[in-house]
């Protein structure tokens, strides 16, 4: 039987905590109790891609969205709803600033010109459980195809062909580093996807693992058959409970389907996968650190070259992948290529998952083109700037992407536009904030994240995070010199070019576009000015010179 309503509940890790789990239960009763449980089906999703708006549901076909959800309002939406066919309107996700958003939100997800999701097409479309529905919306077709009536090459050949560039961060070519690994020598190769996903403000990759599993093996899988490796390591962070059980339940299911496991449907190739949890360090989002932690050690970066395409987990050629690049394989594999460069531009083709977080009306996630500009995202999908305040600033790609001012709004939101400008896109993370943000004491907790989460393994890194936060102190205490400006980048340019891997070189970013674009504000500290109000320039340095008291008398 078609069931009348589809029935998305967001059960991410926000709204589990604010009792999502609890009101499916009583939803689900009230269904029974009205006869209901055929007609109504109900698809839990990692997240409906919105943030701070506790218990969440979509209803389809309808498209009604209902938020801030109390167990009592299970009843009245089956009743009302359900039943009656009038939605509950006051318990619409709905704001008087919203109002205005919900044209963009119905289309949330939807790339310009009617074309449909590349990357989130299944998120909760599908049951992530269900093997069967996701067989259901073409999954493993792409993997049957190739591994019964295609070749490596060929596989190769058309990831090559679309363009595809890393979604971790960097934006490599993944056709040219799974050609590496195909032809790097060696008996034994790996494929890994980096599920990590350590950087501030960032939780796409949950979402494609708590809502498609299926599809980051798949993909897994048709990496092992074109480079030639028959075994893969998920290696994804301990605090992504759900997103482990899925895809354990996942893997299972896929072996026992013949999707996994020696000779895949029948065919000579063989691959298997096993899930590794991290115990949290940021370092190890870096591939080599993440490697050096399966192989059971310490998570440190190893000097490159070699290039774990060459050398990876146990010295033999391995593949790693972020968990966003693997889920646009199987739809180009099923696609084309040329249907996948369709989307966004020449150089960065496809659509990306861009992350609104900060002082927006309406924070969350959304999968656009890469074409969509930066405007268009903060304005539009994420509703503008709340309490009517003006754009100050936006950093673009987590912790160690760009700050940047207004001018950079018309931007379109690929791996090229940003270089001009001084940053990068990163993750797709971008934190927006309004006039009531200082810069500096921004700065200042971006520094101290780094210096927190550093290894420690090379010293530009180890000395020079503990030397900028020492810096930026001293603009936040009323202490620092004029020259301290040009000094923070001398720091970090020094970090940059000496550190062993990516998170020493992370401070100079953020500090060279903060000073490009907010050098005023660093220079009204200099003389005791914080146009915030953030700093409390008289407090913070008499705790400055108790703590320095504290230490010499210590001695």
């Amino acid at each position: 039987m078609i069931p009348l309503m589809h029935v998305i509940l967001d059960v991410g890790a926000e709204a589990e905590q604010a009792g999502a789990r609890k009101f499916r239960e009583v939803l689900e009763a009230k269904l029974r109790k009205e006869f209901l449980s055929e007609d109504v089906r109900i698809v839990e999703s990692a997240n409906l891609g919105v943030s701070g708006q506790g218990v969440c549901m979509l209803v389809y076909p309808d498209e009604v969205y209902y938020g801030n959800l109390k167990l009592s309002d299970a009843d009245r939406i089956v009743d009302q709803h359900f039943i009656n066919g009038k939605p509950v309107e006051e318990l619409f996700l709905d704001s008087p600033e919203m109002r205005r958003l919900m044209a963009w939100r119905r289309r949330e997800g939807i790339i310009k010109k009617g074309r449909g999701r590349v990357v989130l097409d299944n998120v909760g479309a599908v049951d992530p459980e269900n093997l069967a529905e996701y067989k259901s919306r073409d999954g493993f077709r792409a993997l049957a195809e190739a591994v019964r009536g295609g070749t490596p090459e060929g596989v190769l050949d058309t990831v090559k062909r679309s363009g595809l560039r890393g979604r971790g961060g960097a934006g490599f070519p993944t056709g040219m580093k799974w050609e590496a690994v195909r032809e790097a020598p060696g008996d034994r190769k790996y494929v890994i996807c980096n599920a990590d996903e350590g950087e501030p403000g960032t939780f796409k990759d949950r979402i494609i693992l708590e809502g498609d599993p299926f599809r980051v093996l798949e993909a897994m899988a048709l990496a092992g058959y074109a480079t030639g490796a028959e075994e893969g390591y998920v290696y994804v962070r301990g605090e992504y409970r759900t997103s482990i059980d899925r895809l354990e339940n996942a893997i299972r299911k896929s072996r026992e389907a013949g999707y996994l496991g020696r000779n895949i449907l029948g065919s000579p190739f063989s691959f298997e996968v096993r899930v590794k949890e991290g115990a949290g360090a940021y370092i190890c989002g870096e591939e080599t650190a993440l490697i050096e932690s399966l192989e059971g050690k310490r998570g440190t970066p190893r000097l490159k070259p070699p290039y774990p395409v060459t050398e990876g987990l146990w010295g033999r050629p391995t593949v790693v992948n972020n968990v966003e690049t693997l889920a646009n394989v199987p739809p180009i594999l099923r696609n084309g290529a040329d249907w996948f460069r369709k989307f966004g531009t020449e150089r960065s083709p496809g659509t990306k998952i861009y992350l609104i977080i900060g002082h927006v009306v309406s924070p969350g996630l959304v999968e656009v083109e890469t074409t969509t500009s930066l405007r268009e995202l903060i304005y539009g999908y994420g509703g503008g700037i709340r309490g009517r305040r003006r754009l100050k600033a936006v950093q673009v790609g987590g912790s160690s992407g760009g700050i940047f001012d207004p001018s950079v709004l018309d931007e379109a939101m690929h791996f090229d536009a940003l270089k001009e400008k001084g940053g990068i896109l990163g993750s797709g993370s971008m934190l927006v904030m309004d006039e009531t943000t200082c810069i500096v004491d921004m700065v200042h907790g971006i520094l101290n994240f780094f210096l927190h989460e550093s290894c420690g393994a090379c010293f530009p890194c180890r000395i020079g995070n503990e030397r900028l936060v020492r810096t930026v102190n001293g603009f936040r205490s009323g202490s620092a010199r004029p020259s301290d400006i040009d000094l923070l980048e001398e720091i970090a340019s020094a970090m940059k070019v000496a550190s062993y891997c990516a998170l020493g070189q992370s401070p100079f970013l953020p500090l060279s576009t903060a000073i490009r674009y907010f050098r005023e504000e660093f220079e009204e500290h200099v003389n005791g000015k914080c146009r915030a109000g953030v700093c409390r320039f008289k407090v913070l340095k008499e705790r400055q010179e108790a703590r320095r008291w504290t230490v010499v008398m210590s001695r």
